[in-house]
């Protein structure tokens, strides 16, 4: 593989979780438009088909984003084969159903380990990649959770809010090197979130069956049945990066322009009902 072939014409792209869902029809698509791609995946033989397909633009990397070990080695490939990396993609991560109570402790910090400071570690080691090149493009896969908030999904929301408020702060803290920040945020798409990326608590509490169980029942009816096509999201998220002017967040689905939406009028309800109260607890003496 040459290192500098096309490299300058072409977009070289870093996805996570690249072997299903999200990760793997964005991964389709930028090779498809002859980009550069590395593939990553906890397990990279799951790539094997992408690989045979785009021999010459595709390079697999074994990466499990809890690892900083993993995500130095990437980034370092990433460099050594195609020599910058112009869109960083945080992809990889995994749902939880359950309500708050319901969840351990080593629950809680293995879940935020892969969904909130896996995406963290990439983007602390991409930057000064980016910085270096005076461009680049984090992509941040958010989620209709990362601003509204569903019962019986506490920590999914939790760490999709976290995401969220550090890409935005980002965005600000970047601009001036020419790196741009997107959150991505989908509604329900036939991926396999609602189904083996979907888990639950190790323990159960009866008195959330009302909320926990329920939720996890709802996605498992729409497993396969979701609204949103993956390959046309993937579509979008290349027009966001491609356009000079790209979102700090893109919506995807009607599901997800509904329910933000309705999460941006109730904001609205009561900053509206309560501005008395808010405005009231500023000093009255000027001199303060």
């Amino acid at each position: 593989m040459n290192s500098n072939k096309n490299c300058v014409a072409a977009k070289v792209w870093l996805i996570t979780g690249c072997s299903s869902g999200f990760g793997r029809a964005l991964a389709e698509a930028v090779l498809k438009q002859g980009d550069y791609l590395l593939a990553t995946a906890r397990e990279p033989e799951q790539l094997q088909a992408l690989i045979e397909t785009y021999p010459e633009t595709a390079k697999p990397v074994r990466l499990d984003v809890t690892s900083s070990q993993d995500i130095q080695a990437a980034v370092d490939t990433a460099i050594a084969t195609f020599g910058r990396i112009d869109v960083l993609v945080n992809n990889a991560g995994h749902g939880l159903i359950a309500a708050l109570e319901e969840v351990s402790d080593v629950e809680i910090h293995q879940f935020f380990e892969t969904n909130f400071f896996g995406a963290l570690r990439l983007m602390c080691t991409v930057l000064p990649v980016m910085r270096q090149q005076g461009n680049g493009h984090i992509v941040n896969m958010s989620s209709t959770a990362g601003l509204v908030g569903f019962g019986g999904s506490s920590l999914y929301c939790g760490s999709k809010f976290a995401l969220e408020g550090t890409s935005e702060a980002l965005a600000k803290e970047v601009e001036s090197f020419g790196i741009k920040v997107t959150l991505i945020e989908p509604g329900a798409f036939r991926t396999d979130f609602n189904g083996r990326s979907l888990a639950a608590a190790e323990q159960s509490i009866d008195a959330y069956a009302p909320v926990s169980c329920a939720s996890l029942q709802w996605f498992k009816e729409m497993d396969g049945q979701q609204p949103g096509d993956p390959a046309k999201a993937a579509q979008a998220i290349i027009q966001a990066v491609e356009s000079p002017h790209p979102p700090m967040r893109l919506a995807l689905g009607s599901d997800a322009m509904s329910l933000i939406q309705k999460k941006l009028e109730w904001v609205k309800t009561d900053l509206d009902a309560w501005q008395q109260v808010t405005v009231s607890t500023d000093y009255t003496d000027s001199n303060n």
